[in-house]
């Protein structure tokens, strides 16, 4: 029976992949990758030998209509992005809206995603969040920032290391100077870390240490 299998993959530690993972990875018969390159490695150290096709947000509207009908025919597919789980902040969203208007199966295996563990550490309320994923680089970015200052949930922010201290300052411009922030870094990592602290001694810490790594950013809402 054809069904969509969203298979996350780990973010960091190869250890966080789970057994279940591994063996519908190699019972599909097609596994969608959003880089075949960085996917071949995580599948060899699997011995995973399941073919690939490249899926990623520059050729996924083109994609789907095919990828319906080869689980229209009977197949299974996986889809895996470079980390984590699919459809977070990475492609997916787009075939499984398109899988479930056809009435095609769809399965979503727990797994490893940046923001869990970024969120549970990070010492803020967690009992209610939002997760903003990336603000905007340009168009749309101010009017974002006004709306979340007034935010009275923790959020959630993804970033890049080369980005992170214009973010920070924003967040000092429209949330304040003594806002709470937690910033982790190459979480499940060798050189994983959470540094903590009002957003002026955040932003602080990294003009003077420059980040590396995928990063993750929490913030305290609006009391």
């Amino acid at each position: 029976m054809s069904k969509l299998y969203l298979v996350p993959t780990p973010i960091g530690n190869l250890e966080d992949m789970t057994f279940r993972a591994i063996k519908i990875l190699k019972e599909v018969d097609l596994i969608l990758a959003e880089d075949t390159r960085t996917s071949g490695k995580l599948l060899k150290h699997f011995e995973i030998t399941t073919h690939m096709q490249s899926h990623h947000m520059h050729n996924e509207h083109k994609t789907i209509d095919s990828i319906i009908r080869k689980l229209q025919s009977g197949e299974k597919i996986a889809l895996i992005s470079d980390a984590g789980t699919p459809a977070i902040s990475d492609p997916g969203f787009l075939l499984t809206r398109a899988c479930v208007e056809q009435g095609i199966d769809v399965e979503c295996l727990p797994g490893a995603t940046a923001f869990v563990p970024a969120l549970v550490n990070s010492g803020l309320p967690n009992d209610k969040f939002v997760f903003e994923g990336f603000l905007p680089v340009k168009k749309g970015r101010q009017t974002r920032l006004k709306l979340l200052a007034e935010e009275t949930r923790t959020m959630i922010f993804y970033e890049s290391p080369h980005k992170l201290i214009k973010t920070l300052g924003n967040f000092v411009e429209y949330f304040g100077a003594d806002r709470p922030v937690s910033v982790s870094r190459e979480l499940s990592k060798l050189h994983e870390e959470t540094i903590r602290g009002t957003a002026e001694e955040v932003l602080q810490h990294f003009e003077n240490k420059p980040p590396k790594g995928e990063i993750v950013i929490i913030v305290g809402g609006k009391k």
